[in-house]
């Protein structure tokens, strides 16, 4: 094989080759377009390269400059007919086309990463092992990197999560496990494993490893400065006891709402467990402060937490507590239970719970001991817990995502807050509400609604209830001017417009058809609330309202009797 035919070979793996005898002459190049190659075949490489830029040792890179640019050079033995030494030349000037320099930058990257990096390839061997790896786990880099994963962790192949992805292709999200164990100490990382695939095919396996110590420290750090903070200023209720509501804050006109404030005050005398449940935007925090501080605990600490912001595995310590050693990194620290002491527990989003942590919350609710995570000793929970879910309990129960025996640890007694399209009369009033505290707000005197969006308004279901309703008056009032005669529907935001025209098409042609439907077919579990509606609407005419829901004034009778209907003032 010539040098020539050697050269044009490498040539299309770099961006440059020079191929030299074991003199050192140039046999063949292509990096010096001042040189033809005729000129510089059997000269030294001293007269195509400065001498003392070029270093022959094997496998050896370092940077050069030919023609005013700049290359990095590696050397290389080859042994054919003749021996030679070949310089393999990469253009070091743009990362987007030097995929050696953009190889060595993206590994810098991944070593500064706080998170650990792991990878192996087809056979399951280590890779890549960064230094964050390093620290969460204990182990040299240097140590396991070329071994099989279970040689490296002493497990069993067959349960490598790695040659399980690479097999299937999916990804492995969350897992909280200790593959290493150092001094007889294991060592937990929370992790997640995803395939590499390129043209459809897995190429290798990584996984990204974090630190839950941080995370589990910083959130306490937020625990107990909120906690500080409640205890800064002795005199105000909202900064005393960790709330800000009472029921004098919740705004409404409607009949629901009047009789439900009732109810929850009535339960709030008694020290019982209680579930709300309402949809998103509803205001079950609200409902739940105010209950804290209508109740004989409203001078002790009332504290919440939201389950479906929280790790599952953090979630228990930070529920329940921990001792120090019981895993990495954790310290002695007391759970929300203790921090409630004898006041008030608020479990948010309690439907987004694990399962297997529902089993342990329903433990500490029966007996009403607490055992922090690694200890053998119990404290007594004297809080009340007020729970809150966004979805109906039953339907939670029946999908298996809730535990029936938790439901009647958490709901000692029930608490439904009705979605704001229930309550017409509220939407009416939360318009008006909003519109005047805006006003104040921006100090902008900016018109009413046209009856025409009004109208609309009303009749939009609103499935983010009142949060959704005081976020479109906001955008409204910002957009609208003082100078307009009303608010129109040209200065809602586009996406809400959007979003509330397509349901009031749906609505409209839902209308059109009700006349055509059985009265059946037009109820699900509200046929109280229609029905209620709809006499409300004829002025309790009978007659008029029966032919209104498709059915016959003595079907009417029945349901007026049935659901206990009685018209005002009579």
């Amino acid at each position: 094989m010539t040098a020539a035919s050697i050269g044009s070979i490498i040539r299309s793996f770099v961006d440059g080759v020079i191929v030299l005898n074991e003199k050192h002459d140039v046999l063949w190049h292509d990096v010096n377009e001042d040189i033809p190659l005729e000129i510089t075949e059997g000269i030294p490489i001293t007269e195509l390269i400065p001498c003392e830029e070029v270093r022959f040792v094997d496998n050896e890179t370092f940077p050069i400059t030919i023609n005013q640019k700049k290359f990095i050079v590696e050397v290389k033995n080859f042994s054919a007919d003749n021996h030679y030494i070949i310089l393999c030349i990469e253009n070091t000037t743009d990362l987007m086309t030097n995929p050696k320099m953009r190889l060595y930058c993206l590994e810098k990257i991944v070593e500064s990463l706080d998170e650990g990096v792991m990878m192996s390839d087809h056979e399951g061997k280590i890779t890549l092992y960064n230094v964050a790896q390093e620290r969460l786990e204990g182990l040299n880099s240097q140590e396991i990197i070329g071994k099989h994963l279970w040689s490296a962790y002493n497990y069993n192949p067959q349960y490598s999560e790695h040659k399980h992805t690479f097999k299937t292709g999916k990804p492995i999200f969350s897992r909280y496990r200790a593959h290493s164990t150092v001094n007889g100490i294991p060592k937990y990382v929370n992790y997640s494993t995803f395939p590499i695939q390129k043209d459809g095919e897995t190429i290798a396996v990584f996984s990204l490893s974090t630190n839950e110590s941080k995370l589990k420290d910083r959130l306490h750090q937020t625990i107990e400065l909120k906690r500080q903070s409640v205890d800064t200023d002795k005199n105000k209720r909202d900064s005393k006891n960790g709330t800000t509501f009472t029921f004098n804050h919740i705004k409404g006109e409607s009949l629901a709402l009047k009789n439900l404030i009732k109810e929850a005050q009535n339960i709030s005398i008694h020290n019982t467990d209680v579930l709300i449940v309402g949809e998103t935007g509803t205001g079950k925090e609200l409902f739940a402060q105010s209950m804290h501080n209508h109740s004989p605990r409203a001078e002790s600490p009332f504290v919440a937490i939201n389950c479906a912001a929280i790790p599952e595995n953090l979630l228990e310590s930070t529920l329940f507590g921990t001792v120090k050693g019981a895993f990495t990194g954790a310290t002695n620290q007391m759970g929300l239970f203790e921090y409630a002491k004898n006041g008030t527990l608020f479990l948010d989003e309690i439907n987004s719970m694990p399962l297997t942590l529902q089993s342990k919350l329903m433990r500490v609710l029966q007996e009403r001991l607490v055992r922090r995570v690694g200890s053998n000793e119990v404290t007594p929970v004297e809080c009340t817990v007020i729970s809150a879910s966004n979805e109906d309990p039953e339907k939670l129960i029946s999908e298996g995502k809730m535990r029936l025996d938790l439901f009647y640890r958490i709901a000692h007694t029930s608490l439904y807050i009705p979605p704001l399209r229930e309550r017409t009369e509220d939407i009416h009033f939360f318009i008006e509400y909003f519109l005047e505290s805006n006003r104040k707000k921006f100090s902008k005197a900016v018109p009413d609604f046209s009856k025409t969006l009004l109208m609309i308004l009303l009749q939009y279901p609103w499935p983010g209830n009142t949060r959704e309703l005081e976020h479109l008056i906001e955008n409204v009032i910002i957009r609208v001017s003082e100078a307009d005669q009303s608010i129109e529907v040209d200065h809602l935001p586009g996406y809400m417009s959007r979003k509330i025209f397509s349901d009031h098409t749906y609505k409209i042609n839902e209308q059109k058809n009700m006349e055509k439907k059985p009265f059946k077919s037009i109820f699900t579990n509200s046929q109280e609330h229609f029905i209620q509606k709809t006499l409300e609407q004829t002025d309790w005419n009978i007659s008029k309202a029966a032919k209104k829901l498709g059915i016959t004034r003595q079907s009417m009778q029945y349901h007026i009797k049935k659901h206990g209907l009685v018209k005002p003032n009579c």
